[in-house]
């Protein structure tokens, strides 16, 4: 091998390297891989060279460092030219509308590689081809970058940012003219055009110039005004809102989320929320935590109930480090604090989004048009209150792609959709953004809090009540950990299968009968007519979902990232049953007999949750 370098003794890899190094001009980058060569650590380079990252529906993720499995500038290169390629394919009018791209605050001194690194390359790579780019001049939250796209009417959006990851991640997410992340078959056309476009086009590491482009532009300032302008369509009670005693804390989490939130707060004439000074700034070691996913609950929040509990703030709001996700805490009587789940805080934005409506549209007939969204893993509490009320409740499958997508098609059909949600702390309350949204959800919580506040009621009292009158709606999720890809198919296959009757699934469980079964892999929902699935089906992933005789709703299902086999499972009473304790016992009972009959961990050799 060429560079004075020895060879690894495997010819696939020495040629990746090869390759590498004569396409790669970061020298941090090359200089680690050459290291690696000189110190013969082949099993290293294989890890950074054996696969290319793969360009799926969700973009990128992956860590930060060199070769064609990491995020780095020349995989940054590369993806933005298939990207670019393939826009040019789709739209003839690519050179008059553009695109934006925006980051968030993630670095890797070690590889040289950063967010906002990589979107200045991505730009000078739309520029090389005269695409018109707008460029954040710094670090936004992730839903500016739809919002973005549909108020300047562009082609696309690319998001630099790997969200609540570890800190060595960073990530490269999509979104299309409609303003929504993209689905197929758009993923495998831009994965075709990459691989088709590595070598490195004569301009594109010219980032430097890129900047100084009459094509390029900052829609810093504008972009800032216009969002904040537009949810204020969502502020309903501004008088109290001004006058409210409530205290909130607010954390980013070392993210880019304190400047917004502030300023949603703002736009709401909601006071300040007092700001978690160990963590406000934005930090790409995000030290003060060991995950920085406000997900995780109270590891992440700890700080956050310390400045709580000086301050005497009964509320704390914390985003995760992108800004598109928000959990939320509150302090009970007993001075412990409580957070709340992904599914309760569904039900609680869900329930005051349409009371807010209703109260600005009093018209019977106009409930008729709206609509509110789920993902299929979530609570269906949604689903309760839409048949109680009289609106349209619809499940989607899992991730907001799909959500956003689908509220497009509605709006274009002149639907309201008021508001949709997933159990992993995502909201959407605004159609001004079709993705999740922690800034607006934010300022929506604030308010929200301070109305119930002027009733002298907590969230979890109004979760209550929200409860009693559209039924108990209990959730327990969980997972088991394989590494066997053999031991999952068979696991889900023996219940495609069960008692050895091909075709057959389980009828009951635990003592409980099964009432319906939906496999969104094979595409069969015995709850149709034709017993075909309505949902997209996808052959790649496990999805099983048993509905039970009691009320009982249990998926199962493979996870796109992780070797996690998830289940998700809820009791949904009727009003009026509100024997929460004995609710939570059946709930209970009937996991343990999916656990035990359905997933065979001893027999499979599954890992259990980590407590």
């Amino acid at each position: 091998m060429d560079n004075g370098l020895s060879t690894t003794g495997d010819i696939k890899l020495d040629q990746a390297v090869k390759q590498w190094l004569e396409y790669d001009k970061n020298p941090k980058t090359v200089s680690l891989v050459q290291g690696l060569m000189k110190d013969g650590a082949v099993e290293a380079l294989q890890k950074c060279f054996s696969s290319r990252m793969e360009f799926g529906t969700a973009g990128l993720r992956a860590a930060m460092g060199p070769g064609i499995s990491c995020m780095n500038d020349l995989t940054i290169i590369q993806t933005t030219q298939g990207f670019c390629r393939y826009l040019e394919e789709c739209f003839g009018d690519l050179k008059e509308r553009g695109v934006v791209i925006g980051y968030d605050a993630r670095a890797h001194p070690a590889s040289g590689g950063s967010s906002k690194r990589f979107s200045s390359l991505a730009a000078a790579v739309f520029i090389s081809r005269g695409v018109p780019v707008h460029l954040f001049s710094d670090i936004t939250p992730t839903p500016f970058v739809p919002f973005t796209v549909s108020h300047l009417g562009l082609c696309a959006g690319i998001m630099v940012t790997a969200s609540h990851n570890p800190k060595q991640d960073n990530g490269y997410k999509v979104y299309w003219e409609n303003g929504a992340q993209i689905v197929s078959p758009h993923d495998k056309g831009i994965s075709k055009a990459i691989e088709e476009n590595l070598e490195p086009w004569p301009e594109s590491w010219k980032a430097e110039e890129a900047l100084k482009s009459p094509l390029l532009q900052d829609p810093y300032q504008d972009i800032h005004t216009q969002y904040f302008t537009a949810i204020q369509k969502h502020c309903h009670h501004r008088e109290i809102n001004k006058s409210s005693e409530v205290k909130i804390v607010h954390t980013s989490v070392h993210g880019v989320g304190h400047t917004f939130v502030q300023a949603a707060f703002k736009a709401f004439d909601l006071h300040p929320p007092y700001a978690v000074e160990e963590q406000k700034d934005p930090d790409p070691e995000f030290p003060t935590v060991k995950y920085p996913n406000p997900e995780e609950g109270e590891g992440v929040l700890t700080l956050s109930f310390a400045l709580a509990d000086r301050e005497g703030a009964t509320v704390v709001l914390a985003n995760d480090p992108d800004a598109d996700r928000l959990a939320i805490a509150e302090k009970e009587k007993s001075g412990q604090w409580r957070v709340f789940s992904g599914n309760e805080l569904g039900a609680l934005l869900g329930w005051w989004v349409f009371r807010c409506w209703k109260q600005q549209n009093p018209d019977a007939a106009a409930v008729k048009n709206v609509y509110m969204l789920a993902s299929t893993v979530s609570s269906k509490i949604l689903r309760a209150i839409a048949l109680k009320e009289g609106f349209h409740f619809e499940e989607t499958l899992t991730g907001f792609k799909w959500m956003g997508n689908r509220a497009r098609d509605l709006l274009d059909q002149g639907k309201t959709v008021l508001f949709a949600f997933e159990e992993a702390i995502g909201y959407m309350c605004s159609p001004s953004v079709l993705d999740k949204d922690g800034v607006s959800a934010a300022a929506i919580a604030g308010e929200m809090t301070s109305y119930l506040a002027t009733k002298n009621t907590s969230l979890s009292q109004q979760l209550t009540a929200v409860y009693e009158e559209y039924g108990y709606h209990i959730t327990k999720n969980s997972y088991f950990i394989c590494h066997d890809q053999d031991v999952i198919r068979s696991l889900f296959e023996r219940l495609r299968n069960y008692g050895n009757q091909k075709g057959s699934y389980p009828t009951e469980c635990g003592g409980v009968s099964i009432t319906a079964v939906r496999d969104l892999t094979t595409g069969y929902d015995s709850n149709q007519p034709d017993n075909k699935a309505v949902l997209p089906t996808s052959r790649s992933s496990q999805m099983i979902t048993f509905s039970f005789s009691n009320g009982g709703v249990a998926t199962m299902r493979t996870s796109g990232t992780e070797p996690k086999i998830k289940y998700y499972t809820e009791l949904c009473a009727a009003p009026g049953n509100s024997d929460v304790t004995h609710l939570q016992k059946e709930l209970d009972d009937l996991v343990d007999a999916i656990v035990e009959n359905f997933f065979q961990p001893e027999k499979n050799k599954l890992q259990p949750k980590p407590e």
